[in-house]
């Protein structure tokens, strides 16, 4: 049976209507894995006689600040990894067992990259520790023990992907603690540490991981058993409809009419509101930067300052008109001016980015050439990068599940030759400008350049308009394509 599935996966891959871009998409990301799996080896090789050049006990230190390891994983794949799923619905009607469609979805996780990545960083460090003299048997075990978390990670995930707001309850508590560590508040670590030295000090403990792996494969094969029908798991959810007048929107118009339906759109749907959570996370990426002891180069700043402000101009405007890709093709079908629609968008991601720029004050706590910084980045942002987001939607073509919290960031579907080259203005440019006014003058004739392109492109608004609506109406029928695809 479980080569029958395989039989059909092939098939499904091969057979895809982006089977091109699926292929050269896996063949790029085969590079990507294997330059990590690479950076995962050195870590792992290098952490041991790393630490102990600076005095200090590698076991103990890796030990002390698995806790953040873990829990970064497990972020990274609430975030990023896909549950594979099959076309169950035809093989319920076919002569296969429910237990055997669910260990073969189960297998497939198993079988994940996120998985096999950290044997590229434990595997080499057991062995040095194992070269070094340390206890061949309580090596081995706190091996296993190390496993057995990555696996729990891995149906973590599975258990928790389809529960509402868990991300971003997941990055509010892991900022909380890092921050009371970091506050010098409390630090988790001294208790953690304690657990994960007793993996390795008290032989038997692995068994503690062991069971938690076993227990949570136990519940995850019984979850996914017990949804295995068409009337529970796999059946439509409906929720009760609620309406919202939004009368107020009414004086712009036709503006105000799709204003209103985006709005819905954000506070209606999963996928939408895990990207406004997202968008406010950009919020504090500047304490990458803005910070005294940052070694980042100077030029930076103007990068962190775009970010900032524009959370939801690169989460949420990246993927127009995907977010209305379940009923593009009626739209379509209706009067609807081009131009008003992609306006609309516009509004939205410009007043998104006001927002951002005013809750951004606390930055003024790094002084007022900061903040000035974050104006700037949000000046582009409204004048040139909005712009540019809505013409790479008309390239990206990715139909948008809004009931799924997967793939805040992207889709496979979204990688193409023109969106890619389309989103290098985005950054690459406002620094070239900030470099060009530091290295003629000082970094505030750089901020003087940036501020001005974001004018101009304010200035050339109705003419750049133009220009992306002929671009939306040649790729029409391309974009309606691609979002029958499933």
């Amino acid at each position: 049976m479980i080569l029958k599935f395989l039989y059909l996966e092939w098939k499904s891959f091969i057979r895809s209507a982006s089977f091109g871009t699926n292929l050269a998409l896996k063949i790029i990301l085969g590079f990507v894995a294997v330059l990590y799996a690479f950076i995962f080896l050195m870590a792992g090789i290098g952490a041991f006689y790393g630490l102990k050049q600076m005095h200090l006990d590698p076991l103990q230190q890796v030990n002390k600040y698995l806790i953040y390891y873990f829990l970064l994983d497990l972020g990274i794949r609430l975030l990023l990894q896909k549950i594979p799923v099959m076309n169950i619905r035809p093989l319920l009607s076919l002569p296969f067992t429910r237990p055997t469609i669910v260990n073969f979805s189960i297998g497939k996780t198993v079988l994940s990259f996120f998985n096999f990545l950290h044997v590229f960083f434990f595997l080499p460090f057991t062995i040095v520790l194992l070269v070094e003299g340390y206890d061949v048997v309580s090596v081995i075990l706190w091996h296993l023990a190390m496993v057995a978390l990555v696996y729990s990670n891995n149906f973590l995930n599975i258990i928790l992907t389809n529960k509402d707001n868990v991300f971003a309850i997941f990055i509010g508590f892991v900022l909380i603690i890092a921050g009371f560590q970091y506050y010098h508040f409390f630090n988790i670590t001294d208790y953690t540490s304690v657990f994960f030295e007793g993996l390795f000090h008290t032989q038997w403990l692995f068994l503690v991981p062991v069971l938690a792996l076993l227990g949570l494969y136990y519940y995850t094969f019984n979850y996914l058993k017990a949804n295995l029908y068409l009337d529970a798991g796999l059946s439509t959810k409906h929720e009760i409809a609620t309406t919202e007048d939004l009368t107020w929107l009414n004086q712009f118009g036709t503006l105000g009419t799709f204003l209103k339906n985006d709005i819905k759109l954000i506070k209606r749907n999963k996928r939408s509101r895990t990207t406004v959570v997202m968008s406010i996370l950009f919020l504090f990426y500047g304490f990458l930067f803005f910070r005294e002891n940052s070694h980042q180069p100077e030029v930076m700043r103007i990068f962190a300052g775009i970010f900032v402000s524009g959370g939801f101009l690169f989460t949420f405007g990246q993927f127009v008109p995907s977010w209305d890709s379940s009923y593009y093709q009626l739209m379509m079908t209706q009067n609807i001016s081009y131009k008003g629609y992609l306006s609309s968008k516009w509004w939205l991601v410009v007043i998104a980015t006001f927002v951002s720029t005013v809750l951004s004050s606390f930055y003024l706590f790094y002084g007022w050439q900061v903040y000035l910084t974050i104006v700037v980045g949000a000046i582009y942002n409204m004048g040139v990068n909005s712009h540019l987001v809505l013409l790479g939607g008309a390239y990206t073509k990715t139909p948008i599940d809004l009931q799924s919290t997967k793939g805040a960031f992207g889709d496979k579907k979204a990688f193409n030759t023109s969106a890619m080259l389309l989103s290098l203005p985005k950054l690459l440019l406002p620094i070239l400008l900030y470099w060009a006014g530091s290295a003629l003058m000082n970094p505030n004739l750089g901020l003087v350049f940036v501020g001005v392109s974001g004018v101009l492109g304010f200035a050339f608004r109705d003419t750049v308009f133009s220009k992306i609506e002929k671009v939306y109406k040649t790729e029409k029928y391309n974009t309606i394509y691609s979002y029958k695809q499933k």
